[in-house]
């Protein structure tokens, strides 16, 4: 029963508890902590996203404004500005990586029927690429980006089914894209949706061995040699489908087995489009259409952005922008099992909102996300017989 319980404390009922203690415990975020421990913490950071504040002024001023309901928000402890400072520098941002993880594993499995994604493929299907949010150098020296500029780079493997984001690493922006590959576990069979940022043979040759599958953008000066060509109908936009070889002498040493490119006219940019591919067996209409869907992972980079808070930071430390920003993937992922498990059509934007000026209200939640009227709540009993009924 939800009755009486908070919107926010019913959202927080999707956290795996179990799971979140096993995090703290490994990372050991509530050594010496009596006051305020980890789960306050992520309860008053996530309020932080849900509600959009500012600052951590703002975060102890709305949740002090209503104290008698902190308790039923789940929050036991003492929320102030100098404890959320000095648990998002201290605690290892670790243990918020882990329980987005987590959660990511559950919203895996709740989406991997998603009817959005139209493509008859049985594999896996991700998307690779990175955003990079600007910092400044003054505030954030150790996020060195350029002369006076600082910035880091969230780099995220997103699930096309569901846009659910399945690995995701925060360095500073620096670090060069194709570096990511170096850490990336790949599942065999499966397909990785790429720029032509992520060119680069060598690495491209490694998922080829581990029997996974990429699909890219082809370099405009990339030089190969044609061994033969597939019939294409021009009418679908196809202007080829060639079996190649890397010609260039580094490329050649660095990938040995054939390619396959594909060429395609998009009517909507007037534009050619070259593809490159290790996988000979889909049709060549699929490939561009794998790329199309490639952009799935620029609206999730747009979405976080925009209504979540990871442009601004409440501190200044790499682990309080880490604990941040993991936080927010987790009221993501949260949004979307929310939307899945309660079967919503609404969009994430949408329940966001209405979510965000809800929190403390006492109603279940399914009701509140579906418009649905509440029984009214009677203290006679059908079966109670009247003592003055004559």
């Amino acid at each position: 029963m939800n009755t009486g319980r908070t919107i926010f404390a019913q959202i927080m009922d999707f956290i795996p508890k179990y799971e979140f203690k096993k995090c703290v415990t490994k990372y050991k975020g509530n050594h010496r902590a009596r006051q305020f421990r980890c789960w306050d913490q992520f309860c008053a950071m996530s309020f932080a996203q849900f509600t959009y504040r500012e600052n951590l002024r703002d975060i102890e001023t709305c949740l002090h404004a209503q104290p008698s309901k902190l308790y039923h928000m789940s929050i036991r402890g003492h929320v102030t500005i100098s404890n959320l400072a000095r648990a998002n520098e201290k605690r290892d941002w670790r243990i918020y990586a882990e329980l987005a993880q987590i959660l990511i594993s559950k919203a895996q499995l709740r989406y991997k029927d998603d009817p959005d994604f139209s493509i008859e493929l049985d594999e896996l299907v991700y998307a690779l690429d990175s955003t990079t949010i600007d910092l400044c150098l003054n505030l954030f020296p150790w996020a060195k980006f350029r002369k006076k500029k600082g910035a880091i780079k969230l780099r995220t493997l997103l699930n096309l089914r569901g846009s659910i984001p399945t690995f995701i690493e925060i360095t500073p922006a620096l670090v060069h894209d194709i570096h990511i590959l170096d850490i990336l576990i790949v599942q065999p069979g499966a397909f990785y949706i790429m720029d032509r940022a992520y060119l680069d043979f060598k690495r491209l040759f490694q998922i080829n061995q581990q029997g996974a599958y990429f699909v890219l953008r082809a370099k405009e000066n990339l030089q190969f040699k044609r061994l033969y060509s597939q019939k294409v109908d021009r009418n679908t936009g196809l202007r080829c489908d060639q079996t190649i070889r890397l010609a260039k002498e580094n490329s050649c040493k660095n990938y040995l087995p054939k390619l396959r490119r594909v060429k395609f006219y998009d009517v909507t940019s007037q534009k050619y489009l070259v593809f490159l591919t290790n996988n000979f067996e889909i049709p060549a209409l699929v490939i561009t259409e794998l790329d199309h869907y490639r952009w799935r992972i620029e609206l999730f980079f747009k979405w976080i952005k925009q209504h979540l808070k990871v442009k601004s930071f409440f501190g200044t430390f790499e682990n309080a922008v880490k604990t941040q920003v993991w936080i927010a993937i987790s009221t993501y992922i949260l949004i979307a099992i929310i939307k899945m498990h309660l079967k919503l059509d609404y969009s994430l934007y949408t329940i966001l909102q209405i979510l965000s000026i809800s929190l403390l209200e006492k109603v279940p939640i399914y009701q509140l996300l579906t418009e649905t009227k509440q029984l009214p709540m009677t203290n006679e009993m059908p079966n109670q017989l009247n003592l003055f009924d004559f």
